[in-house]
């Protein structure tokens, strides 16, 4: 009794952990001699197990050295220790689930002789290599690597992950560079110099030794690591910088390699660059876009000038103002069955090469069970069609670049069968340069884009290389090669002269829907009245009280509720007198009172769920809640029954609702654009 009293909570976590990985070893020998018919048992202990090693990895997390009863020697080198360990033991866990699951895993590529070799049998083999090398050599070989690393004669390095620095005195990096270390200090934060001469401290946590590439990903799983304070036990400032996403990437690419390994996908999918950018923060959002831009000088708005004359905002045309079409994807390959598709997609933005220079815009993709590897879009979504449907895009912008061009990928939004793990993978990508060398735009006309497999930064990389394999020497069988590459069919095009004259009132910089230009313009113009025209003073920075500008971009990031708009004006529109629809002010007050009639009690009420990305029965549940209440406000009159009713419920009220705080949501300005 007196131990268990005595016992600390970093060490019942290691005592749990220890546990945990006798049962992993457990379960991998059964595994091994499991016949077909216990496989499903044995994916549902691994299952329940891996929610086991998530548990005690998340009690990891919260310790702290203040909650020891006693002093622990080397405190955050052994957590480092089991957090290493637990990372391990997850990823053997969904390894093994993946290889449980391959019976009802099969490929889609019938002819390829070297997928129809028998991916069972190589995985097969695979198991029993690892299960035969056991959990001590798999211990041994990291402590030779950590061994290596901490080698005085070891001076580069490799980056496992991407870095930002917080503070001064760090050196930014990105996963895969190369780093010349000069001085590994004891508490884990070593000086380092990269390519252009730049020193700076870096976590010793994001590095490996180089190695040969195939070997680089086993490298970075083994070291990645959390390092919440110092060696000496001083707390350090929680960075907020990308290891998180270092992390999960370093995971994601583990199952991908998984699923490529047992043929469930082609060897040239990559987890979605475009999806992870735009999980990350709202920089890539269109409701960030959407909001005024500085100029330089902080002073004054760069995108939102007042036009006394017509009493509105100014019309800005920018370098880059054309309608992009998405037709039709051919020939891209599905993936296997043990691999369920949520949702089939292509995200697009402006991008110079290196950078992405706009928001990420998606379109969603239809397509028959019959023909999986072609997908449609709607042409011109109208009525009740979900603008998520829509295949006509605008893409505006004023950069200067002369490489600037729009970045289309491809992908798939999946989940495993074995494990009820999501992701979001890239089919492929083509790159669209909108700009000759001399400087002259490309003509307007259908392209037909080939596209590449891995990421916009790898190069040489097919979708699908058992198509090349598969393909004789002759002339005849290359060019019929050619034709069963996967292809993006786009149509690009200049607005018409209306079209333009509406586009120019958005922002500079801004891809999206064509369906609801229309609503983005009322918000511009409202909030060109309230920033240029209603403020007391121009040198005033107090809150301004307006339900639509301080909710409204929400909508860019809900696109069922900028449905639910659409719908409700397009309503209003066809009550509206023909002397009513010329008038500006007219028009923009209507809005506002559809507004608050339509989406505002909406985005506040209990009942709509909160949105979330390719869930089916999410999705239809919020459509429930969204169609009935449009029903209501309009044999209502409006929203104030809804609002007023015992029966409904709302979210606590929060000054965010009503208070629209420019100096918070504008936009600094930003050379690259």
């Amino acid at each position: 009794m007196s131990e268990r009293r005595a016992r600390g909570p970093l060490q019942r976590v290691q005592r749990r952990s220890r546990e945990l990985r006798a049962q992993v070893e457990a379960l991998r020998a059964e595994s091994a001699a499991a016949a077909p018919g216990q496989r499903e048992a044995l994916g549902l202990r691994c299952t329940q197990l891996k929610k086991l090693v998530e548990e005690n990895t998340n009690a990891l997390y919260a310790l702290k050295k203040a909650d020891e009863p006693a002093p622990v020697g080397n405190y955050s080198q052994r957590k480092e220790e089991e957090e290493k360990l637990l990372l391990q033991l997850s990823q053997q866990l969904q390894k093994l689930l993946l290889v449980l699951d391959q019976d009802n895993v099969t490929k889609n590529y019938p002819g390829d002789e070297e997928h129809q070799k028998g991916p069972r049998a190589e995985d097969g083999n695979e198991e029993e290599e690892s299960e035969d090398e056991g959990s001590e050599e798999e211990d041994t070989e990291e402590e030779d690597e950590e061994k290596m690393l901490d080698d005085p004669n070891v001076r580069e390095c490799v980056a496992v992950g991407n870095f930002d620095a917080q503070q001064e005195g760090d050196l930014t990096f990105v996963k895969g560079e190369i780093l010349l270390i000069h001085d590994k200090k004891a508490d884990g934060w070593w000086v380092a110099e990269n390519s252009k001469g730049e020193r700076g401290l870096v976590p010793r946590t994001y590095l490996a030794v180089p190695k040969a590439e195939e070997e680089s990903q086993e490298e970075s799983e083994e070291h990645i690591e959390v390092v919440d304070e110092t060696a000496d036990g001083t707390e350090i400032k929680k960075r907020t910088d990308s290891h998180w996403s270092a992390v999960r990437a370093i995971t994601e690419n583990d199952t991908v390699e998984v699923l490529t390994t047992i043929g469930a996908v082609p060897a040239g999918f990559r987890p979605s660059m475009l999806c992870q950018l735009l999980e990350e923060g709202e920089e890539f959002r269109a409701s960030y876009y959407l909001q005024p831009e500085l100029t330089p000088s902080q002073l004054a708005f760069k995108d939102l000038v007042w036009n006394s004359e017509r009493n509105t905002i100014h019309p800005r045309p920018t370098r880059v103002c054309l309608i992009v079409t998405l037709c039709s994807c051919k020939m891209i390959p599905p993936p296997g069955t043990g691999v369920r598709v949520l949702s089939r997609h292509v995200r697009l933005c402006l991008f110079d090469g290196s950078r992405v220079l706009s928001n990420i815009h998606t379109v969603r993709a239809t397509w028959l069970p019959k023909s999986p590897q072609t997908w449609t879009f709607s042409p011109r979504v109208m009525g009740i069609l979900p603008s998520l449907l829509d295949g006509d895009c605008f893409v505006r912008s004023s950069s200067l670049s002369s490489d600037i061009g729009i970045l289309f990928e491809l992908g798939i939004t999946y989940k495993c069968n074995s494990t009820g793990e999501r992701g979001e993978l890239s089919c492929g990508w083509a790159f669209l340069k909108l700009f000759t060398s001399s400087g002259i735009p490309v003509p307007s006309k259908m392209y037909e884009l080939v596209l590449s497999g891995g990421t916009p930064y790898e190069r040489g990389v097919e979708v699908d290389p058992s198509i090349s394999r598969r393909a004789g020497s002759g002339v005849f069988q290359q060019f019929m090669s050619l034709r069963k590459q996967p292809v993006l069919l786009v149509k690009v095009k200049s607005p018409s002269v209306h079209s333009k004259d509406i586009l120019n009132f958005l922002p500079e910089t801004l891809v999206g829907s064509m369906c609801y230009i229309h609503l983005l313009v009322f918000y511009r113009q409202i909030l060109g009245d309230a920033l240029l025209k209603d403020r007391m003073s121009m040198q005033s920075t107090d809150l301004i009280c307006n339900p639509v500008l301080a909710t409204f971009p929400r909508l860019l990031d809900q696109p069922d509720l900028m449905d639910a708009l659409r719908s409700a004006w397009a309503d209003k529109e066809r009550t509206l007198k023909r002397t009513e629809k010329r008038d500006e002010e007219f028009l923009k007050s209507a809005f506002v009172l559809v507004y608050h009639d339509s989406v505002f009690p909406l985005l506040h009420t209990t009942f709509l769920p909160s949105y979330k990305w390719a869930e089916e029965e999410v999705e239809l549940s919020r459509w429930k809640v969204i169609h009935d209440f449009l029903k209501r406000s309009r044999e209502n009159n409006g929203a104030l029954e809804y609002l007023l009713s015992s029966e409904n419920t709302h979210r606590a009220f929060d000054i965010s609702e009503l208070a629209y705080d420019f100096l918070g949501e504008v936009r600094e300005n930003n050379p690259g654009e």
